[in-house]
């Protein structure tokens, strides 16, 4: 059988592969020991085109104190937090509850319905700008979280749906019988049997779309403007000077931005790996 395990394989394939995996590794690690470097320099030192040595004077507490005491960076983070957290909240409950009715019930245009949420993820999403923000002056949202909140909602909820209806398919159906003969109404069914036992493909899901809402740069340009509202990916240009980029500072607020969704993974790791590998095939 193909892949045969690694330990099956030959000394020399083990080592062979144990070298191929430790130079992948440090090159892809690479940027972002460039980056962690590059926060803690002074801008003089990467002036003078230190970039790769150990920094001569690591400014590791004053770099990291003005990115976030003496910027806006809080501001943003927060701003992050207030569109992400109610974006995923959005997503989970509305592709829960679709994938759901689209597993356990039979009606006419279930396909077509299902067809129609994945569609719309295959939709290129930089065509989708202009509509998009002409449909948030029209409601009054433009620049201001819920257009963020609403947009990703929808885009992100069809990928999701699908996922749901796959993993909410794997559950038997005497469950569901069993419990309808006990005269439970479907809407306990639902929240009393079939969210609980799809808790690994929901923590998945969860961190798959904190981590896009959380990292996403072009939609936050496109509905928002105002540091008001603007979350941390756009907020981080702010630390760009009119005459002189500090990238010191936009390393540092790089790192500070990339802690939530990396802190996220380590805290879902096992339901993360159960969900994606549960849901992912249907029989």
């Amino acid at each position: 059988m193909f892949p045969a395990p690694v330990q099956r394989w030959s000394r020399a394939a083990r080592a062979a592969y144990r070298v191929g995996l430790t130079m992948s590794l440090c090159v892809w690690l690479l940027p972002l020991a460039a980056v962690a470097l590059t926060s803690i320099r002074s801008i003089d030192e990467l002036n003078s085109g230190n970039y790769w040595s150990w920094p001569q004077e690591p400014q590791l507490a004053s770099n990291y104190a003005a990115v976030l005491l003496d910027s806006e960076m809080a501001r943003f983070i927060l701003n992050s937090f207030l569109i992400t957290l109610p974006a995923v909240a959005g997503t989970l409950t509305l592709s829960s509850m679709a994938g759901f009715a689209l597993a356990r019930y039979r009606f006419r245009g279930n396909l077509a319905l299902l067809v129609m949420f994945i569609a719309g993820n295959l939709v290129p999403f930089q065509v989708l700008m202009i509509p998009v923000r002409g449909l948030m002056l029209d409601l009054g949202l433009y620049d201001t979280r819920w257009a963020l909140i609403v947009f990703h909602t929808a885009f992100q909820t069809g990928f999701c749906t699908l996922f749901m209806r796959n993993f909410f398919r794997q559950l038997p159906e005497a469950l569901f019988d069993a419990a309808r003969i006990d005269g439970w109404s479907e809407l306990r069914i639902f929240w009393g049997i079939g969210l609980p036992l799809v808790r690994p493909a929901l923590a998945a899901m969860a961190a798959i779309v904190f981590t896009f809402v959380w990292n996403d740069y072009f939609w936050s340009l496109v509905l928002v403007h105002s540091n008001d509202v603007r979350p941390v990916t756009s907020g981080l240009q702010s630390l760009r000077g009119m005459w002189v980029a500090s990238w010191n500072l936009i390393a540092a607020g790089s790192l500070v931005a990339a802690l939530p969704p990396v802190v996220l993974f380590l805290l879902m790791q096992r339901h993360f790996v159960a969900g994606l590998t549960a849901g992912a095939t249907e029989e």
